[in-house]
């Protein structure tokens, strides 16, 4: 561990009046855990870990098999804006390990250091960007819209522009840049982008901005939702990863001279093959509920259903922004099938093993799909060779549990829990009847 990273916490939170350090983790499913301890025990803690009962996370260990550690990343350090400044908090994220230090195989932010260790074994350092598209709810069982704004709609009725703003600024005092923030396009949804870092990094700040867009609606009274499909009539909610490689050297290794138009890499290009060629085996951890598929098959126009990629068509499922001159450095792939209810750390964790391994075995990237392709049949659409993606949560399942290269990629612990807990998410889902069943069989059987 970086000893002047431990230097630096420690005299900022002598120097601060720092009383409450929070060690912030998740589950598999990506909800985020939290425990606080003293700045006394924090020296011990960066040393030895933090001991706490792993059976009482959901998808960690068994009751025998309690015991688990919690080491602090003191690269993660940030003090929380919205507490006091007297007696104030801050906090870290951790590295969860078991009793005998072994990096716990059931972490998810373990998964995707993995991963990225696994990419700088191969010459490359990941980068990836993000953005977030969100509901505003009077509370968190109203899904009613609170204004009638449009996309990048500037009116006086747009009610949430001053909590856009908070949130914005409640970031940049932890050191996450934001690039812009605008209304979307359905009645009271909103969108952050934010901006690039390595890609563990990133995975750090969605977990971040998404708890704190939370906690200042709730500040406001109001309730945010990342619920990809709220209002059936409404805008489903994406959470689009923008990704890169760059060398040790600094280039982008996506950037490709070459080629006129899209100016990609043939790196890229088999980056992207790899994505597309694993694409239904992703969907079970980039759209993990039963609502994911209410946003991928509603043919929205700006949903991907199958898996494809062009360079202007936003209902591919990867889109390759437009090239500016001069910024090689910004040659980038946009990942746009994943949803906000996906756990960001195995969401970038399986897509980049699937670009790595597009890498490795050289794949040809396919032909690109036009914004003309969504005016195709179904049966139009497979003769072209663009393969649907799941069509629910159950479909998605199938294909996840028959796949090595996902068990590979998650481990056995995350791959093994996640579809026994998924598994069980879609039969209750299954038992229920809902209201749709009882206003078109009721009357007519």
């Amino acid at each position: 561990m970086d000893r002047q990273n431990i230097d630096f916490v420690l005299r900022t939170i002598e120097k601060r009046g720092i009383r409450f350090v929070r060690l912030w983790f998740t589950d598999v499913l990506g909800r985020l855990k939290s425990f606080a301890i003293s700045p006394e025990d924090l020296e011990v803690a960066f040393e030895e870990g933090i001991g706490f009962d792993g059976s009482s996370i959901e998808g960690f260990t068994p009751p025998e098999e309690a015991d688990m550690l919690a080491f602090p990343d003191p690269s993660t350090f940030q003090v929380l804006p919205w507490r006091p400044p007297h007696d104030g908090a801050a906090r870290m994220f951790c590295d969860i390990c078991t009793p005998d230090r072994v990096p716990f195989e059931g972490d998810p932010r373990e998964c995707l250091r993995r991963m990225f260790c696994r990419a700088e074994a191969a010459g490359f350092i990941p980068n990836m960007a993000s953005e977030l598209e969100f509901y505003y709810f009077p509370d968190d069982h109203t899904p009613e819209p609170l204004d009638h704004v449009g996309y990048f709609d500037l009116t006086p009725s747009d009610s949430a522009r001053d909590l856009r703003r908070a949130t914005v600024l409640t970031l940049e005092k932890m050191s996450i840049p934001v690039e812009y923030t605008f209304h979307s396009s359905g009645h009271s949804q909103h969108a952050i982008s934010i901006r690039h870092a390595e890609a563990l990094t990133t995975a750090d700040n969605i977990m971040t901005a998404k708890h704190v867009i939370r906690l200042e609606a709730f500040e406001a009274g109001i309730h945010a939702s990342f619920m990809p499909k709220p209002i059936s009539t409404q805008a489903s909610c994406a959470m689009f990863l923008q990704q890169s490689l760059f060398d040790r050297e600094g280039n982008n290794v996506f950037w490709g001279e070459e080629e006129q138009l899209y100016h990609l890499s043939s790196t890229a290009r088999s980056y992207m093959a790899g994505i597309l060629s694993h694409a239904a085996e992703l969907s079970a951890i980039t759209n993990p509920t039963v609502n994911s598929y209410k946003r991928l098959t509603t043919g929205e126009g700006n949903t991907p259903e199958y898996a494809t990629w062009g360079l202007r068509n936003r209902a591919a499922m990867i889109r390759v922004p437009i090239y500016k001159p001069g910024k090689q450095l910004s040659t980038r792939i946009e990942l746009r099938s994943p949803d906000p209810m996906a756990n960001p750390y195995l969401a970038a964790a399986v897509t980049l093993a699937a670009g790595l391994d597009g890498i490795r075995r050289g794949l040809a990237l396919p032909a690109e799909s036009m914004a003309e392709a969504q005016n195709l049949s179904e049966g139009e659409l497979a003769h072209s060779g663009f393969a649907p993606l799941p069509r629910s949560l159950d479909e998605a399942l199938d294909v996840f549990a028959s796949s090595e290269f996902m068990r590979d990629a998650l481990g056995e612990h995350i791959h093994s829990f996640f579809l026994k807990k998924k598994r069980d998410e879609w039969e209750r889902y299954s038992s229920v009847v809902t209201e749709w069943e009882i206003d078109y069989y009721l009357a007519n059987s």
